[in-house]
């Protein structure tokens, strides 16, 4: 078997049709040229207030017409046609959030195909979803839409969201999901009593470069669905709001600043599912998906938002750009190893791996370990830690990556856990052990601990107990900033290192220079 470790990117996962694999769709960066920095300066002065006063103004004008028509409405009035004086209210509150986005730069939206009627399409799936700017379509079409229920408690924007009927999420409610997935395909199956819901099935911004996963919960119900691609096509993108890069204020400083922002946004032809769709919504999800990309002249990626949240936790040691953990945590989905059980089996397979009499196993063995059958995705899963080719793996790291996975923004928790499968039976380990953790870990091809191990080893014993390492790491919380990743830059950089290397076979590239490698034929490893 041949994998990929720089040419598979990001958005490996999926159908490359279109294009060569973008970079990491949940990073966006923005670069100004000296011409643009003097506009943006010059527009904060004169145009940028008066947009953001004119904007604020549309909203709080808006808030009395949603409120009196939000009053008194039981859910059997909402199944109902519209009265005429809500009619009346309806296009007023349309009219005023337009005239809100003019303020904004959006002087006019261009709108192509045509939207289906609620009996022809109940849900509408809009993707990519790439900043809170996507609300346009929704004041546009006043399309019902799932989000938190917090969000009713905002002063007047959560009386604009009630009017629009919402399905609400609460994420105090253990049993919400169920509930919101159950509530949506009520509504979906009422024959056009009620409201369209609009759904961004991505769950979470990206920068538009690929489609990351659908969740589910759009295609459970198995009515038709009309899928809605938007774009901005403006030379400089200030619109996107990802989870790395610049944050909600000063998207909306740098847009206003802009003299005018394009959108468009397209109704593509509704989707009706199949009968093994019907039965399938991940595979419902996922063809509807692949229109969507096709529209968008995009690729695919197996990627999720829990695969945002693991490249971008929280811990003392966090994830560099070019980790392959993300690829292990894809995998760990397709084996079957579900999100809500993790836990319990990184227990299960902790405790198994400090029984077993050996480290290595083969792929039959790890077949056994695991319990699940051989098939191509645990091929793919043995091959990340087939570090020699020689057709054996080290169960440790299996485990060491597993945590990571489970508790991404737990770092201690996983060092301990590792300390525990290398340590001997004093209790100690070695800086070679020391680099396997910390490799693995952070998912990289080779890392040099020199610099940390001997932080941590002020006796110069040559050994480590986890007490050490825990008291170093409560003195010193940024000792991965301090110790590895300046180490890492030097080895990147040609500088002589004492680093191992990794036995990790697939590293995902997010890196801004490797555009060169994408089309190079495949190989097993990065060395």
């Amino acid at each position: 078997m041949k994998l990929s470790s720089r040419g598979r990117g990001c958005c490996a996962g999926g159908s490359r049709e279109r294009g060569p694999p973008p970079r990491s769709p949940f990073v966006h960066q923005l670069r100004f040229s000296p011409l643009e920095k003097a506009k943006i300066a010059f527009m904060t002065l004169t145009l940028f207030p008066i947009r953001l006063f004119f904007a604020a103004f549309m909203m709080l004008l808006a808030w009395p017409f949603a409120f009196i028509a939000s009053m008194g409405s039981d859910e059997q009035e909402l199944e109902k046609p519209l009265s005429w004086w809500r009619k009346i209210v309806d296009v007023l509150l349309k009219a005023i959030m337009r005239m809100m986005w003019l303020a904004g730069g959006f002087h006019w939206i261009n709108v192509k195909g045509r939207r289906a009627l609620p009996a022809e399409a109940a849900i509408l799936t809009v993707a990519p979803h790439s900043s809170y700017f996507d609300a346009i379509p929704v004041t546009m079409t006043f399309a019902s839409i799932v989000m938190k229920a917090e969000s009713k408690d905002i002063p007047v924007w959560g009386t604009l969201i009630r009017y629009i009927r919402p399905v609400f999420v609460s994420r105090s409610d253990q049993d919400s999901r169920r509930k919101t997935v159950e509530e949506i395909k009520r509504r979906a199956q009422s024959d056009g009593k009620w409201p369209q819901i609009m759904i961004f099935p991505e769950g979470t911004c990206t920068n538009r470069s690929c489609l990351i996963t659908f969740k589910p919960g759009a295609f459970i119900p198995g009515v038709p669905v009309q899928p809605v691609v938007l774009r901005y096509p403006n030379k400089l993108d200030t619109i996107t709001w990802t989870w790395q890069g610049p944050g909600a204020f000063e998207i909306l400083w740098l847009t206003l600043c802009q003299f005018h922002n394009s959108v468009e946004i397209e109704f593509l032809p509704v989707y009706i599912p199949s009968e093994e769709e019907r039965k399938n919504p991940v595979l419902y999800a996922n063809n509807v998906r692949r229109v969507m990309a096709e529209a968008l002249g995009v690729s695919v990626t197996d990627y999720t938002f829990e695969d945002c949240q693991l490249a971008l936790a929280e811990g003392q040691l966090r994830l560099p750009s070019d980790t392959c953990l993300l690829e292990f945590a894809k995998l760990v989905r397709s084996l079957g190893l579900k999100p809500e059980t993790l836990e319990d089996d990184l227990v299960k397979y902790a405790a198994s791996a400090m029984k077993m009499k050996k480290e290595k196993v083969d792929l039959k063995e790890f077949s056994a370990y695991l319990e699940f059958p051989v098939s191509h995705t645990l091929e793919s899963m043995f091959a990340l830690f087939d570090e020699n080719e020689d057709g054996v793996i080290d169960i440790r790291e299996f485990v060491i990556a597993l945590s990571v996975v489970c508790k991404p923004s737990k770092t201690l928790e996983t060092i301990q856990l590792a300390f525990q499968l290398y340590q001997s039976k004093s209790g100690t380990i070695t800086e070679e052990d020391l680099a396997h953790i910390l490799k693995t870990a952070m998912g990289v091809s080779q890392i040099n601990v020199t610099h940390l191990f001997r932080a941590v080893d002020e006796e110069e014993k040559g050994k480590i107990t986890y007490d050490d390492f825990y008291t170093f790491a409560e003195l010193h919380p940024h000792f991965a900033e301090d110790y590895l990743y300046a180490d890492q830059m030097g080895a990147e950089s040609g500088l002589e290192t004492s680093s191992l290397s990794a036995p990790n076979g697939i590293c995902t590239d997010f890196s801004p220079d490797n555009t060169g490698d994408r089309r190079k034929p495949l190989q097993k490893k990065l060395n």
